[in-house]
């Protein structure tokens, strides 16, 4: 943006008697063009901000793709990684710190929880479910990698998958990426409950709770309490799903007495499943939470509304907690549940992606290389299809077994990744990208119909055109306006 230090003068008269006349117009010509400007287009600065976002996103979707592709068995040192450290995890743990960042930043920009959820819903579900019917066309029905609708039973699978709850249900997966999915869901709930009461900002001691939690419990609580309680995940899928749509109903009403209610029941109901339901053990549940409320604090310290020291002392427990767990539980069969090795390889993954977070997070005034945006930008997409492509071009090409040639493993990994990421980016311009601004184009319809209420204590937005409200945010909330 332009901004001249002084107003300019100019010279008038002739002759001898020359006089300067300084014109402080100018400066206030120029300073409306600069704040439209602003309101328009998004600055270097802000640009740069999102930036590392879009890299990390990359990353992660990038390691766990690699991780699925078995690339440690292409490595000559790959066992010993495996043995210390697991991609997957560092992968997802990755992608819930960055969730935790930007996903309360979102809705507390929009103030609007119909806004925030009309968002959510569009951003999710459309890529989701031609992801589904992508992989039922291409995999035959024994692939256990696609189980939507292939389970024995079909309306259970649809209900829970279509809720996007399936792991906190008992149902299995539908697809088996999209287990994060329903984590993902729960803490949207709990950041609705809490913003809708007044209580989102003590984010701080909500993380180290969930940490304290996951120390405490540990392996203690079972999985799937409810459900063995219950006997019946029909049961407990007709006790969930109409308390599930009667909260939907309430956040989508724009009655703000409606909205707090609807938020409250999908809080509660999230906060249940999560602690007495989900399929994880215990402390990698709580885990999850604790790091996604971790990451808002970052946010949060970032932007003055918590101090750096309490964030940092949150942040840091919250890790460390994160590094014990794996050494006091994740070990003697347990590992098998959280799909690593031993308590080696949760605990570096977990302490690796909150370094790489933290790295990143230093790094953000900074501009990132194209080619890592890029990849965030469709790291959505690449996380939805890359098992069922990986599943469809393999046997063609005779794999698996892996390639035994160095030159037959650069061939397959370059075959494969290319193949990926090209359906990727089509799936993020032709879905994506449309579902978007199809979401947009119904939240304002919904505004236009019955303006959203803001709750409590929320001040209501601008409605006095983009320019003001683009204006009023920090340059990273304006930044991940077009992402979040």
């Amino acid at each position: 943006m332009f901004r001249p230090s002084r107003p300019r003068s100019f010279r008038e008269g002739g002759g001898n008697g020359r006089t300067w006349v300084r014109v402080p117009a100018v400066k206030t010509l120029i300073f409306p063009l600069a704040r439209r400007g602003a309101a328009t287009a998004p600055s270097p600065a802000a640009g740069a901000r999102l930036g590392w976002l879009d890299a990390l996103r990359g990353i992660a979707a990038l390691v766990v793709v690699l991780h699925h592709f078995d690339v440690l068995r292409m490595l000559p040192f790959g066992g010993m990684v495996w043995r210390n450290f697991d991609l997957g995890l560092f992968g997802v743990m990755l992608f819930f710190i960055v969730s935790g960042y930007i996903i309360p930043a979102s809705l507390e920009r929009r103030g609007d929880v119909r806004g925030f959820w009309i968002g959510r819903l569009f951003r999710i579900y459309p890529a989701v479910i031609v992801a589904f019917v992508a992989a039922m066309m291409m995999l035959p029905a024994g692939d256990g990698s696609v189980a939507l609708l292939r389970t024995g039973d079909d309306l259970a699978s649809l209900v829970a998958n279509g809720l996007m709850l399936q792991d906190m249900l008992g149902v299995i997966n539908g697809m088996n990426v999209t287990w994060t999915l329903s984590y993902e869901m729960v803490f949207y709930f709990f950041v609705t409950a809490l913003f809708t009461r007044g209580l989102h900002r003590p984010s701080a001691p909500i993380a180290v709770g969930f940490a304290g939690a996951a120390l405490a419990i540990g392996t203690a609580l079972a999985p799937q309490i409810l459900l063995t309680q219950l006997g019946s995940v029909r049961l407990l899928l007709l006790i969930a799903t109409p308390i599930v749509l009667l909260g939907f109903w309430g956040v989508l009403s724009g009655n703000r007495r409606a909205t707090a209610a609807g938020a409250l029941l999908l809080g509660a109901l999230g906060l249940v499943l999560a602690t007495l339901n989900s399929r994880a053990v215990a402390f990698e549940t709580l885990m999850i939470f604790a790091t996604m409320f971790a990451g808002t604090v970052v946010y949060r310290a970032q932007h003055g509304t918590v101090r750096r020291v309490p964030a940092l002392l949150a942040c840091g427990s919250v890790v460390l907690a994160g590094v014990l767990v794996g050494w006091l539980y994740n070990r003697n069969g347990v590992q098998d549940s959280t799909w690593t090795s031993g308590w080696k390889a949760w605990s570096l993954s977990y302490l690796a992606a909150w370094i790489l977070f933290g790295v990143f997070f230093l790094l953000r005034g900074r501009r990132f290389p194209r080619p890592l945006t890029w990849l965030g930008a469709i790291s959505f997409s690449m996380y939805l299809l890359h098992f069922p492509l990986l599943r469809t071009i393999g046997p063609p090409l005779g794999v698996p077994p892996m390639p035994e040639s160095t030159l037959g493993k650069i061939a397959w990994t370059a075959i494969f990744l290319t193949v990926l990421m090209a359906a990727s980016h089509l799936m993020y311009r032709l879905v994506e990208l449309p579902a978007q601004r199809l979401g947009k184009r119904v939240q304002q319809a919904a505004n236009r119909r019955r303006p959203a209420a803001a709750p409590e204590g929320v001040p209501p937005r601008p409605a006095e055109g983009r320019g003001r409200e683009t204006a009023a945010r920090t340059p990273d909330e304006a930044a991940s306006a077009s992402r979040g």
